[in-house]
């Protein structure tokens, strides 16, 4: 369930994307089109092992719609959102304290971190692609996993799109739809989704490969998801104190009772 030869040919993929996209964040002056990216390196990888592997089962075929659909969408979401914006205000801050040179700095410290990350994630999708088990029950469970980490994800997405479209929400808190039962929807949507990637490798017998979804979990919770997004956002935000009281950080629940009820 393991080919060395393939799952490097996956980070030599990458890593040119990587550059690609590192010349042109120079000329712009902005490293966030690499949030447009981070989707599709693992379609790019998941492709690559397809090309590459000896023979295909269905579940590869299955994965690759699956990954395309999910990739193509959050790649187009970001793009269409930070279309016309200034760069990303996290990179931003991580751009003045890497001055003088953050032009080459952000290389390492953005492009290619960001590719090595996803190339070591992508592993479930490489035991998917060299599995030759046909499809049973633990893959009919991870596609519906995949269908509540996928509407999570897009809905949520969508309705703080539109919550930001409306000039009379500015300086509010969504607390409506999904956002009513975790502060961050989005990111319990892209958990459910690696979760059910792993499913899929799993069923194909590259149980090993557990390591991915433990890891993006990790992230989306204590390093580039939950606890980056949420560090200051109390002191920017005085309303967001109480919806932080009141709204289960990651794993939906219902909302807590209020202070004085």
């Amino acid at each position: 369930m393991f080919d060395l030869q393939i799952y490097a040919a996956g980070l030599a993929v990458v890593l040119a994307m990587a550059v690609a996209a590192w010349l042109a964040s120079i000329r712009k002056h902005d490293v966030s089109i690499v949030d447009s990216l981070w989707s599709l390196f693992f379609l790019a990888m998941t492709i690559t092992y397809i090309a590459l592997a000896p023979a295909l089962a269905e579940r590869a075929y299955l994965l690759l719609f699956l990954v395309t659909v999910w990739a193509v969408r959050l790649s187009l979401f970001i793009t269409l959102r930070n279309w016309g914006e200034p760069e990303d205000r996290r990179y931003q801050a991580i751009r003045a304290d890497n001055e003088p040179g953050f032009w080459y700095k952000s290389f390492y410290i953005v492009f290619a971190l960001q590719a090595i990350l996803a190339w070591i994630i992508s592993l479930p999708l490489l035991g998917v692609v060299l599995g030759a088990t046909p499809l049973g029950w633990l893959d009919f469970a991870a596609v519906a996993l995949w269908l509540v980490g996928f509407g999570f994800e897009a809905l949520g997405d969508q309705q703080l799109a539109h919550f930001k479209a409306d000039p009379a929400n500015r300086g509010k808190v969504l607390d409506t739809g999904l956002w009513r039962y975790t502060r961050h929807p989005n990111y319990f949507g892209e958990a459910c989704l690696w979760w059910a990637y792993y499913g899929f490798a799993a069923a194909a017998g590259a149980w090993w490969t557990i390591i991915a979804p433990v890891l993006m979990t990790y992230l989306l919770l204590r390093v580039s998801g939950v606890a980056l997004l949420e560090k200051d956002i109390g002191e920017r935000r005085p309303a967001y104190r109480d919806y932080i009281r009141r709204t289960n950080a990651f794993f939906p629940g219902p909302p807590k009772a209020p202070a004085d009820a």
